[in-house]
C-alpha cells in the first residue's frame, strides 16, 4: 500500500494541485515529469475514491430504498 492510498481528500487534493503546478510549469527534466505525471495519477485516483465514498455516504443518509429521497412526501404525479 503507497502513502497515497493512506491521504485524506484534502491532503491529496492540495498535492495534486502542487503535481500540475510544477508540471505547467515544464521546468523540471523529462525524467522528473514522468515521475510527477504518474504521482498524479495515484492522487487523482484517490481523490475520485475518496469522493465516491463520500457520494455512497450522502446517499444512505438521504434516499430510502426505493431511491426516494428520505423525510419527503411523495410527489403526486
Amino acid at each position: 500500500m503507497s502513502d497515497v492510498d493512506q491521504m485524506s481528500f484534502e491532503d491529496a487534493i492540495k498535492e495534486l494541485e502542487t503535481v500540475v503546478g510544477q508540471l505547467e510549469r515544464g521546468d523540471v527534466a523529462l525524467d522528473e515529469s514522468i515521475a510527477l505525471y504518474e504521482r498524479g495519477a495515484a492522487l487523482k485516483a484517490r481523490c475520485e475514491t475518496k469522493l465516491k465514498e463520500a457520494e455512497e455516504k450522502v446517499a444512505k443518509i438521504t434516499l430510502g430504498e426505493g431511491g426516494e429521497p428520505k423525510g419527503t412526501a411523495p410527489l403526486d404525479g
